[in-house]
């Protein structure tokens, strides 16, 4: 036997074969490694069970003006899809704070794609919100806001991580 070194290409070409090897979930073959399109396989953590919960508040304001709750808030999980989702929408992957109009004026990869199964929705009253029953992880809140009736909504944004099965309290 040689005492030569392994060369770098043979460990790819190792690799490469072993990987080929892999197999795949059920559902159709496993995307690319940092891939980020829609995989439903990406969000069942999601749509478990937990003992977390998120306990908001609105107070944004902006050029003076305090912003409230116009009724909803929804909680989506944090997956590759999502994430480069919302990098497109928001600009940011950790908050924001931009006018509706402009989020829903940008486009997205894969627009079509249905997660809506496994977002958590909730309801914002008199400023604040509370998302129970949710297995720990990341998840983007998603909350309207409006100045005024008649006013343009501006959308919030923030990433958050339930952990430990608690309730965390956010403010936005």
């Amino acid at each position: 036997m040689s005492s030569r070194p392994v060369r770098p290409f043979l460990i790819a070409a190792a690799l490469a074969g072993l990987a080929a090897c892999a197999t795949s979930p059920a559902g159709g073959p496993a995307p690319a490694p940092g891939s980020t399109a829609f995989n439903s396989a990406d969000f069942a953590w999601s749509a478990a069970s937990g003992n977390g919960a998120v306990e908001g508040r609105i107070t944004f304001r902006q050029n003076g003006r305090a912003y409230a709750c116009t009724g909803s808030v929804a909680l989506t999980p944090v997956t590759p899809y999502t994430r480069a989702r919302f990098r497109a929408l928001y600009g940011s992957t950790d908050r924001a704070a931009l006018p509706e109009s402009v989020v829903r004026a940008r486009t997205v990869p894969d627009p079509n794609a249905d997660y809506r199964s496994f977002v958590r929705p909730g309801v914002c009253s008199e400023g604040r919100f509370r998302i129970e029953g949710l297995p720990d992880g990341s998840w983007f809140v998603i909350a309207p806001v409006a100045a005024g009736s008649g006013d343009d909504r501006v959308v919030l944004m923030r990433r958050i991580q339930v952990s430990g099965g608690r309730a965390i309290q956010i403010t936005l």
